[in-house]
């Protein structure tokens, strides 16, 4: 796909290069190049810059922060920052909770935390998955029990990503246990500081510490911190992944990764079947764009496009197909996986393997593929 741009949308394109080109230090561009993990200070500081000009939330109501872009200059937006290798905005914030609160929460609550949200004082977990309760997330069991001006709030949640890094929580708790699953369901915002909470670490297989299980044990959260009304977290819930699954599609970041592994591919010299696989995922992914900005052109009254899922089910197959052509381009370089920069292997190839496997659970989270299918089958196809 190629976009004709008018000339105020060159302009547009042009400005946000030059931000994103001048704005970020070397040492946040570099690790996002080849691959690095960002630490929690480099994911403040490039958010904080992006905030300082502007345009960290520019998808928010204008009057917090938001700049009434059309769907053509937000997608221009997420492009340049990726052609740039500049970090997007903390999704958790920016793409979660941030238009959670704009759209529920009471104006003591986006006055609060909302300017907070947008500049990264604030790092936000997501409390939803439980032991028993993932791609079934209706079946939690966390419960909030209502005492005096608090919830007491009793249960754990897992693969909480970041958490190590989280200073509040937004979770979905059970409010009302006599309800059939979905009906007695609420939001709640905990500060993990507070005496109960236990965050414990879950390594993954790729050996990083990215995820984490937290229990809340007595937890004692002022019912001011409830969003929405009692017992109507399932519709937050909709609203909020919906958003979620759009996000777990980067158009942008898998163009810029495909990119590098052109250039890799063309000085490892011809290889047909690989240049084969290439023209196949820059389709796909030419594809995947249209839907994107169709769907962006179909979102509103608060409610994701049901299309959504079908950005979650392939954009998920696509990353996880375009780590897979970088691990066998990698070849015995994606085996120094761990062995330190003493190596002679290229930064990427040492990357090559955890990325692979770490992608591997992109297909779960967010609402398994199986279950984003049923969702496609029924809210689109009307089967």
């Amino acid at each position: 796909m190629h976009l004709t741009l008018s000339k105020e949308d060159i302009k547009f394109r042009d400005e946000m290069r030059r931000i994103f080109t001048t704005h970020f230090p070397d040492h946040i561009r570099e690790a996002v190049v080849n691959g690095r993990e960002l630490t929690r200070e480099q994911t403040v500081e490039g958010q904080q810059i992006l905030n300082s000009a502007g345009i960290a939330v520019p998808h928010w109501p204008i009057e917090w922060g938001g700049r009434g872009w059309s769907d053509l200059r937000r997608h221009i937006w997420l492009e340049e920052m990726y052609r740039a290798h500049v970090p997007p905005p903390l999704v958790f914030n920016t793409g979660m909770i941030g238009p959670v609160l704009a759209e529920f929460g009471t104006e003591e609550q986006k006055q609060r935390f909302l300017p907070a949200t947008a500049n990264l004082d604030i790092w936000w977990s997501q409390g939803f998955s439980e032991p028993e309760a993932g791609s079934d997330l209706a079946s939690l069991k966390t419960t909030a029990v209502s005492d005096g001006d608090d919830f007491v709030v009793n249960g754990q949640k897992t693969w909480t990503t970041l958490g190590q890094h989280g200073d509040w929580l937004f979770t979905l708790v059970r409010t009302d246990p006599s309800a059939k699953k979905q009906r007695g369901i609420s939001m709640l915002l905990i500060d993990m500081t507070l005496p109960g909470v236990t965050v414990r670490p879950i390594e993954l297989i790729d050996g990083r510490h990215e995820v984490n299980e937290v229990w809340l044990e007595d937890v004692r959260v002022p019912q001011s911190l409830l969003v929405g009304e009692l017992n109507d977290g399932w519709t937050i819930a909709k609203f909020l992944l919906g958003n979620e699954r759009v996000g777990i599609a980067p158009m942008g970041g898998m163009k810029a990764e495909l990119c590098r592994i052109k250039q890799t591919a063309k000085a490892q010299g011809s290889q047909p079947a690989v240049e084969l696989r290439i023209a196949d995922l820059e389709n796909e992914l030419l594809a995947l764009e249209l839907t994107a900005l169709r769907i962006t052109a179909h979102s509103g009254g608060g409610e994701p496009h049901p299309a959504s899922s079908v950005m979650k089910l392939k954009g998920t197959e696509l990353q996880q197909a375009i780590s897979e052509l970088e691990m066998d381009l990698a070849g015995p370089g994606a085996l120094t996986w761990g062995a330190g920069e003493g190596t002679a292997a290229a930064e990427w190839e040492r990357h090559a393997t955890p990325h692979y496997l770490n992608l591997r659970k992109v297909s779960i989270y967010g609402g398994s593929n199986e279950i984003q299918r049923q969702i496609i089958a029924r809210a689109i196809l009307g089967l």
